[in-house]
């Protein structure tokens, strides 16, 4: 009997020394979890946190080495949190609860809902609660440091609202020749423009339109850019499009003249076609048509005129019919009107084209293209926009700020 005693208390005594055994490993490796693994000035980020942000990484099924992206997220938060509290920046509660929600309302849950859904994946809420408060606490530092220098002016929207569309689209490299052809020689452009429109050659047609063309392309053989194939009048593309390389269209009719076109080449963009809703451009008339003297006024007023809007000056204290500006559906414009700015850039002008004045005198054209709205800028206002490059001007001061916090900041990895 007493030796089953003495057996009970050694298997007791073995119990004990192995549970007491059990536990200093369990306590270490609780703290080893809860260690520092990197330092960041005076903060630290613990293997726990790691562990944590890559299992929310997760959840947002975020691509990549998710231990690597939660290290390297965790350290970029430690340097926001620290510059957002050295600017005396701190987020209320009822805005990290906001932010909790509306980052749930993004997956269409509620606070509670997001909240069960990541317990789930094993993420705290802890961990969803700092990552919103790192977001909330850059933002606020960001606008408060930044938004008195940003400036969007009526310019920098007329661009951004003149590149939006979606999609991709086709583009044409294209030869012209624009024959004038006043009443007196119609008969004779015809005759021309029917030769021409039997060429197949690419050197033949850039002959003829070094002798016949009354464009400035004329000096380049009537050779024009690339250009997308939404630039040009709606019904000119399905007769462009049907043409083969080397191949004419047949003669275009247009105030005062004949059209031809030559395709050199097709391509598939791969960028953002823009469908265009309207044109506005700017037309300042020089009687007299294309003389000499009218053609060296309108080189001349090239190096004067930088935007549409510098017309008005040139034009005042003259006839309102001097100046016309205004904006037009494609389909509204005149042939040649639209065909001419087809080729031109934002404040490009071309003199190619005439017009017959009421007392049956000939004015010379300057045409200017002010800017074209899409069809998707068009559904979007002013204000819209201006939102937007605001957003994108703030996140472009951020990413250079952020870095420069980077690389003053004490990083230690452990």
């Amino acid at each position: 009997m007493r030796q089953l005693k003495r057996a009970a208390l050694l298997a007791l005594f073995g119990l004990i020394g192995a549970l007491g055994t059990l536990t200093t490993a369990s306590e270490a490796s609780a703290q080893g979890l809860f260690a520092p693994v990197v330092s960041v000035d005076d903060q630290v980020v613990t293997r726990y946190e790691v562990e944590q942000r890559a299992a929310l990484l997760q959840v947002f099924r975020t691509p990549g080495n998710l231990q690597t992206l939660a290290r390297e997220q965790l350290i970029e938060d430690r340097v926001k949190l620290g510059a957002a509290r050295a600017a005396g920046i701190t987020v209320p509660e009822e805005a990290i609860m906001a932010g909790m929600t509306e980052f749930a309302g993004r997956a269409n849950l509620s606070r509670e809902e997001f909240l069960r859904a990541i317990a789930g994946a094993g993420v705290s809420e802890e961990t969803f609660r700092d990552f919103i408060v790192s977001q909330l606490s850059w933002r606020d530092l960001v606008r408060a440091r930044f938004v008195p220098r940003v400036r969007i002016n009526d310019s920098d929207i007329d661009k951004a609202m003149a590149t939006m569309g979606g999609g991709s689209t086709l583009r044409v490299l294209l030869s012209e020749i624009i024959i004038p052809a006043p009443p007196q020689q119609a008969a004779q452009a015809q005759a021309i423009a029917e030769r021409v429109s039997q060429i197949s050659s690419i050197a033949a047609f850039s002959a003829e339109a070094g002798r016949v063309s009354a464009t400035q392309s004329r000096t380049n053989g009537g050779r024009l850019d690339w250009m997308p194939i939404t630039n040009l009048p709606a019904p000119l593309r399905p007769v462009i499009l049907s043409l083969g390389v080397g191949e004419v269209t047949p003669p275009i009719p247009l105030e005062g003249a004949i059209a031809l076109f030559q395709l050199r080449g097709i391509q598939e963009s791969g960028v953002a076609a823009r469908e265009i809703a309207s044109i506005d451009y700017a037309a300042y008339y020089l009687p007299g048509g294309r003389t000499e003297a009218n053609m060296a006024e309108a080189a001349r007023i090239r190096t004067m005129v930088d935007q549409c809007d510098d017309f008005y000056g040139l034009a005042q204290g003259q006839p309102e019919e001097v100046l016309q500006r205004q904006s037009s559906a494609p389909a509204e414009l005149p042939q040649d009107i639209a065909l001419e700015l087809a080729k031109l850039d934002r404040n490009e002008i071309s003199a190619n084209l005439t017009r017959t004045a009421a007392d049956g005198s000939e004015t010379l054209m300057v045409l200017m293209l002010c800017g074209r709205t899409t069809v998707a800028a068009a559904e979007s206002s002013r204000e819209e926009v201006a939102a937007q490059l605001r957003n994108q001007q703030l996140e472009a001061h951020a990413r250079v700020y952020l870095a420069q916090l980077m690389s003053n900041a004490r990083i230690v990895q452990r």
